[in-house]
């Protein structure tokens, strides 16, 4: 009898050792980038192969842009030829200045014979009837130029907007990677055709990295963003190693337990993700199983 007790004693001690370990349970993620075509065309380099490292902004690929490049050289020269054409309005008014700058100096002139008796008012009236005619003249060449501007102006100005339209299609010809970190997956190869939209390599920053564990309603009384935690990467067998984290994120609504997600109350249904931010060290990858211990 007494060996029985015993022995019940031993296997309700090992099952209660079998308990969770940790507060919380999850895996490793990081934030990934899909980098689309934003042109379509041929594509003529990219270098961003599987595992190599990429900067921020930097241009990793090229997609043809030779038929944009010619568009915009033609655009380019035929504003140049508008604007060549661009009347010069002082030079084409100067000659109807001139003209009535002399015809006020005959009129004062003119004006003297009148009060001289040396001419009739007759004449002097056709001077001036004569001097109205050239300015007349005068504000409707000005009209006529200054509208042939405006027009050649606002053509031109139509131009530079097509111009500057092609050079934007032009710098959207160059793959460029929008964060620096770890090229995941290639998706397309030199000499296939883009398409706008068409995925070609997913990017990943791997030095920070992020823990996704689930707590129950009851834990997340204990936790608040900021806060420090361990966390440990189970890398299986003894493997596993420890890290501080800083809780980054907590869901705002519940969601049903993950299957391969445990909780130290098997009887919560419901849990909370939280996402902790851990250094990356070279060690952790994508996927990897981690634990929470608060």
């Amino acid at each position: 009898m007494k060996k029985i007790m015993y022995i019940a004693l031993a296997m309700l001690a090992v099952s209660c050792g079998k308990g969770a370990e940790f507060d919380a349970q999850g895996t490793f993620e990081a934030t990934e980038v899909v980098v689309s075509s934003e042109a379509s065309g041929k594509i003529m380099r990219l270098d961003a192969e599987e595992g190599t490292q990429v900067l921020l902004n930097e241009v990793v690929g090229e997609i043809d842009s030779l038929q944009l490049d010619l568009q915009r050289k033609q655009l380019i020269a035929q504003r140049s030829a508008l604007l060549g054409s661009r009347p010069d309005v002082q030079k084409q008014v100067a000659t109807i200045k001139e003209q009535i700058a002399k015809q006020k100096a005959e009129l004062v002139r003119f004006a003297n014979m009148l009060k001289d008796g040396a001419t009739t008012q007759k004449q002097y009236d056709d001077m001036e009837a004569h001097l109205r005619v050239l300015e007349s003249q005068l504000d409707a060449t000005l009209s006529t130029l200054t509208k042939n501007t405006v027009t050649i102006n606002n053509n031109s100005a139509a131009l530079e907007a097509q111009i500057l339209a092609l050079e934007d299609r032009i710098a959207k010809c160059r793959v460029v990677s929008p964060v620096g970190g770890t090229v995941l997956v290639k998706y397309a190869e030199v000499g296939e055709l883009a398409t706008v939209g068409k995925p070609l390599f997913k990017v990943a920053d791997l030095n920070k990295m992020y823990l996704r564990a689930y707590f129950t309603s009851e834990q997340l009384s204990k936790v608040k963003l900021g806060d420090t935690v361990k966390v440990i990467a189970n890398f299986g067998a003894e493997e596993r190693f420890e890290y501080d984290g800083t809780i980054t994120w907590i869901a705002s609504e519940s969601e049903f337990t993950p299957k391969n997600i445990q909780t130290n109350d098997s009887r919560a249904n419901l849990v909370y993700a939280v996402k902790i931010a851990v250094k990356n060290d070279g060690k952790l990858k994508i996927g990897l199983a981690g634990e929470v211990i608060l």
